[in-house]
Formats: C-alpha cells, structure tokens, sequence
C-alpha cells in the first residue's frame, strides 16, 4: 500500500474520522495578555534545526508546534522525538500527525546520543508518536535510546516522556526496566470526563496503572505526569486527578495551559488565570508532589532539568 504524504495526515484529514470532532467554525476566544509566546529566533535556532536535519532526528517541539520552541532552541536545548514523526493516534488536542509509520531507523538510538553529546547537554528529554503497530509499542527503541545516550554522555541525566503501551504493559514495563532512566514521565493529559474527547485510544485508569507499575519495578527513579487545563475540567476534577497521581506514587507534575494548533483542533473553553495556576501548584506541593510546574506556558518538558533540580517552573 503506497503512503499518503504526511501532510495529508494533519489538520482536517487527521480528525475526519473522530467520533467526537472538533468544530473548526467555531470562534476563537482571544488569547490573554499573559499568553506570550515569544518567537524571536537567532543562530542558535538555526543551527538546532540544521543538526536535527543532518541525523535525520525529530522533535516534539517542532511536530506538535511548542510555542515554546524559539525559546528552548535559542538555549540549544530539544525535546528528541524518536521512532519518527508519524503517529498512530488521533488525539485533537495535538499536532503531530496520524497514519501508518515508517520501520524503526536502528540508527535513531546512536544518533541522539551522538547529538546530546555534540549539543554538550546535561539533561536530555526523549520523547516519541505513539507506535500501536509494534508488538512492544516502541518500548524497547526507548531503552537502546537510553542505553546509547549514556554510553557517550555518562553523566548525562535522561528523562523519557513514553505513550501508555495501551495493551502492552508487561512487555513495555520489562524492556523499560532494562536500561531505566532518571525520570518516567507518562501524561494523563486531562480528567476522566474529557478522555472521550480529548484521549480517544486511550484509557485513564490504565496511565494511572503504567506509572504506579513502573514505579513498583523502579523505586529509584523519579516519576511524572502532566496535564492541560482549559479544555472544560473543573477544579474540582483536576484535584481528584492530582490525588489520583499521589496515590499512585507520582512524584512530580506539570499543568500548562491548551493552546489550540489549529482551527481542526479542540477549541480553548477558557483560559485559566495565573492566580489558578498558582492555586494548583500550592494544592499539588500540600498533597506531596516533590515539584509541582505549573503556568500557563508550561508544558511537559519545558524546563525539565530545572523542576528534576527542585526549581520553581511556571
């Protein structure tokens, strides 16, 4: 079967399928004064870019459209995206695009460790599409990642930020035990009543177990989570969430603020204040998050190695 091209598998194409579809005539709500989105580039940018293009390497920074990108970038710092940059999921809130994917590059492990080390990180996130069609979900690609990273930077610190394995826990939990990082992130994205329309393909209960279960194999290694808000949660369901996280082990947590990619995706229903971001960080650390980032420009990785540190994030 030919390929479609990857640009027929974003935007419309992508949601044509969805049970609960976005509406993309629907108005826009104006962003507030304290959205910034800052995006200045410089040689650094530029030179990012070019690297990642010579090994032939994705980022979640460009593939979802971080707004934060120019920003981390011009820092020389990425979020690698491996197994490559088409995803098997739907998701409406992302936009990373959705089709059949390529066959694992058996290169890719060598050359992000070979880009940490040309890019002198300390802290390195890895990230990747959701791959449904192998048997392990990518699990073990994630492990030889690891593996290579710190073969050529030993002491590097490695955060991988892993899909649910939806189907495939033991396997997932066994090759990711092999080679295990410093930091297991896993995000649950929003509450249980927005999975439907939000997660579609995924499963709320089984993120919650894929954190819990791996910390159970893994005492030593911090775990984390994320969530987005402005997407129709109530305070009340992200509390019941943030509880949820703590009773599963969870160490730390990240809440940012949906931006909607384009007019195909979900819309923003409101945008939270940062008095309620701040709100959410203080009930986080008095439920005993060890760090709690929270702000309406923080995502997932963003600032990763400064919340591993314990530093305020947001």
């Amino acid at each position: 079967m030919e390929l479609i091209p990857l640009t027929e598998l974003k935007g419309e194409s992508k949601m044509a399928r969805l049970r609960h579809k976005p509406d993309p005539t629907r108005k826009r709500l104006r962003k507030p004064e304290w959205i910034r989105i800052d995006p200045r580039s410089n040689g650094n940018v530029n030179a990012v870019k070019k690297h990642l293009r010579e090994q032939n390497l994705h980022t979640v920074c460009e593939e979802a459209s971080c707004p934060n990108l120019a920003e981390c970038f011009s820092k020389r710092t990425a979020t690698f995206m491996v197994m490559g940059a088409i995803c098997t999921r739907r998701c409406p809130f992302c936009d990373v695009a959705h089709g059949r994917p390529m066959a694992l590059d058996p290169l890719e492990p060598r050359h992000v460790a070979e880009s940490i080390q040309k890019m002198n990180l300390k802290y390195a996130v890895i990230t990747s599409v959701d791959r449904d069609d192998l048997r392990d979900g990518g699990a073990e690609h994630f492990a030889d990642v690891v593996r290579e990273a710190r073969v050529l930077n030993p002491e590097l610190t490695v955060e991988i930020l892993v899909p649910d394995f939806r189907g495939r826990m033991e396997i997932a939990l066994e090759k990711l035990s092999e080679h295990v990082p410093d930091v297991l992130n896993h995000n649950l994205e929003t509450v249980p009543s927005l999975y439907k329309s939000v997660r579609p393909g995924a499963d709320y209960h089984w993120s919650l177990n894929l954190l819990y279960q791996f910390k159970r194999l893994n005492p030593e290694v911090t775990t984390k989570s994320g969530l987005m808000v402005g997407l129709g949660e109530t305070k009340d369901e992200m509390i019941q969430v943030m509880k949820d996280l703590r009773a599963n082990d969870v160490d730390m947590l990240t809440i940012g603020q949906y931006l909607q990619p384009t007019k195909y995706h979900l819309a923003v229903e409101r945008y939270v204040t940062p008095e309620e971001f701040k709100e959410y960080e203080t009930i986080g650390m008095e439920l005993g998050f060890s760090n709690v980032a929270s702000g309406p420009m923080v995502r997932s990785s963003y600032h990763a190695d400064m919340q591993a540190m314990g530093e305020q994030v947001g």
